[in-house]
């Protein structure tokens, strides 16, 4: 039986399919976008109810959202698995876009264009991560490597695999960066130890480290911003 507030009931122009043709996608909430992904309701709620549902588990924070599992959403009464499946891998499309459009940029001249590359691959890990940029002369990036994974408190990194990736890439220059899952943006005594190494296994093969950014959430901390490299 069709749910009494079903969206084939709405006005026209209230239902999220035709709002976003006649007035544009930046005219939808968040709820109503998530309904279009989600096509259909379930017993007595709506897409857009499921929407609300959704952005009210992720307290109406986007980014809590994209780190939500296929089980968490399904804890939501409506909610599949082809309903989750759906939207994590729509959240995925834009975090990749995010950081396509980041990621050819020209040139890297600041710990913030930096940041914009860094924050959309890092911000949604549940574990640390470190990742490596490598540059030319001219601070292009030629390649993103993960070169390491830990726990929730600690990245081993392997300073030999990242300098060895650098000449294989005939780079100039490295940024590394690490996720804190904590939120923190504080860097750890380990934290400064890992990066003096780096830079100074760096110099011997004339390869400048730039920056050490952590990442924690949609912020980041920059060594270089601080006086620390």
């Amino acid at each position: 039986m069709e749910a009494n507030n079903s969206i084939k009931n709405w006005a026209a122009d209230d239902k999220p399919r035709e709002k976003l043709i006649l007035k544009g996608a930046a005219a939808l909430s968040d709820a109503e976008l998530i309904a279009i992904l989600l096509a259909t309701g379930a017993q007595n709620q709506s897409a857009v109810d499921l929407g609300r549902s959704m952005l009210k588990l992720a307290q109406q924070n986007l980014n809590t959202l994209a780190k939500l599992k296929i089980k968490q959403l399904q804890e939501i009464k409506g909610i599949g698995t082809a309903k989750a499946v759906t939207l994590i891998a729509a959240l995925e499309l834009g975090k990749r876009r995010q950081y396509a459009d980041a990621l050819h940029r020209e040139k890297i001249n600041s710990s913030k264009e930096a940041a914009t590359i860094l924050i959309p691959l890092m911000q949604d890990f549940e574990h640390e991560k470190f990742c490596v940029l490598y540059l030319n002369q001219a601070n292009a990036i030629i390649a993103q490597e993960f070169v390491s994974s830990g726990g929730l408190t600690a990245t081993t990194v392997d300073i030999k695999f990242i300098l060895r990736s650098a000449l294989q890439h005939l780079a100039s220059k490295i940024i590394i960066s690490h996720n804190h899952p904590s939120g923190s943006l504080a860097p750890s005594d380990a934290d400064k130890r890992t990066t003096q190494k780096i830079k100074q296994a760096a110099m011997l093969m004339d390869i400048l480290l730039v920056d050490h950014l952590i990442i924690a959430e949609q912020s980041y901390y920059s060594f270089a911003d601080e006086g620390l490299i």
